[in-house]
């Protein structure tokens, strides 16, 4: 029964078309749902400087590679309806005023293999938001840009400008449907109101799907410009608790106690409110700060469940939202079984027990999706199966997926 709806909820949402998108205007809180195009079922794809690893014949295993195809063939089983695909750009330090577009690879091979990855997801039928992310090469937070002069502003936001731009225009060409215009500009999404206007029209010009921007959690109520796109974009690593070792339900109430504040916001602004990344580590009281970093911790206390938990309780809180337009885990990697990027502990769920839990959300019907008809009402369960009494089911074998 369970793969049967499964692959009932896969064909009602792999059924819409996939060609280029002009964007149909999002107007009030619950415009996703109105649209009838199904709860965002996301997942973040990296990698970051995958260009720099090979196969052992030397085989490129980054966006667009053989090995990719095989992740998108796991999300897709998995019952993924998104992507988002993340190339960088870089800066030296949080004083540098020029961005370069060779990071992970010189600009011209990336945005071949960022396109070639695109076109690979739509012939899946999978949909697209593209995220020109940046990249700090020494210690510091993006979100943390500053800059002593005038001048030296213009100058980065001149360099920012050509970033955003040339991603926006592969994204139109390679069709995806949706992009995010920056990550976690928190130090200026707040000011420049003149500058961003000007930008999101420029893109605007080249771009012809949906708008978001990656506000960091701490950051959305602050953003000037949320009116000028078309969803309220969210980076939602937000702490569900204050203090180590909290219960099931200390988490179901830190996530719910979120709720209030965003449904008011996406109200407000008359617009839907999408999570551009939502993930937790695989440690204990991840929750508690999730936003640390796996890389460079010691003394680490694996614990899968508690990934898992976390993950559900945000999905037990707003799933049942209709402002709530859908999510990207934060994240898999373009090789599926990529231990390269980050230690055992890190957020990718691959091969843990969030992996299942995912499965069963993907699955289940969300209050942003289309209303089932009359003999699938049974589809809407009152008890959710990823709610968090239901964690403790082992962990399937890494190719459980593929007959489901």
């Amino acid at each position: 029964m369970r793969s049967f709806r499964l692959l009932v909820t896969l064909a009602l949402l792999g059924s819409f078309e996939v060609s280029p998108v002009h964007a149909q205007p999002l107007r009030g809180a619950d415009a996703w749902t109105e649209l009838g195009l199904g709860g965002m079922r996301g997942v973040t794809v990296g990698p970051i400087e995958s260009s720099q690893q090979r196969g052992p014949n030397g085989e490129s295993l980054g966006y667009g590679s053989e090995a990719s195809e095989a992740l998108l063939d796991h999300l897709v089983a998995m019952g993924v309806t998104w992507i988002s695909v993340t190339p960088f750009g870089r800066i030296w330090a949080l004083d540098t005023p020029e961005i370069e577009m060779d990071f992970e690879a010189p600009y011209e091979t990336n945005r071949a293999d960022v396109k070639r990855m695109i076109r690979s997801a739509r012939a899946r039928g999978l949909r697209v938001l593209l995220i020109p992310h940046l990249w700090v090469e020494t210690t510091g937070w993006r979100g943390e840009i500053d800059f002593a002069s005038e001048a030296e502003w213009t100058q980065y936001q001149a360099s920012y400008r050509d970033f955003v731009l040339a991603w926006a225009r592969d994204a139109q060409d390679a069709g995806a449907e949706a992009l995010s215009i920056g990550v976690e500009c928190k130090s200026w999404s707040g000011r420049f109101g003149a500058y961003w206007t000007r930008l999101i029209a420029d893109v605007r010009e080249v771009f012809s799907g949906w708008l978001t921007y990656s506000a960091n959690w701490d950051e959305a109520e602050n953003v000037l410009f949320w009116d000028q796109l078309d969803l309220v974009g969210i980076n939602a690593f937000y702490p569900l608790a204050s203090e180590d070792g909290a219960s099931d339900e200390a988490y179901s109430q830190g996530a719910a106690a979120i709720v209030p504040t965003l449904r008011e916001l996406a109200q407000t602004l008359q617009m839907p409110v999408l999570f551009v990344e939502v993930g937790y580590t695989t440690r204990a009281n991840a929750a508690v700060q999730p936003w640390l970093w796996p890389d460079g911790m010691e003394g680490v206390v694996i614990d899968e469940r508690e990934q898992a938990r976390a993950l559900a309780a945000s999905f037990d809180a707003f799933l049942p939202e209709t402002f709530f337009a859908g999510f990207f885990v934060w994240r898999y990697y373009a090789r599926l079984d990529d231990v390269s990027q980050e230690a055992f502990w890190g957020f990718s769920p691959h091969a843990k027990m969030s992996e299942p839990m995912l499965v069963d959300v993907f699955a289940s019907a969300w209050a942003s999706d289309p209303e089932p008809w009359p003999w699938l009402a049974s589809a809407r369960p009152s008890l959710p199966a990823w709610h968090l009494g239901a964690l403790l089911t082992p962990t399937p074998p890494l190719d459980a997926f593929a007959g489901r």
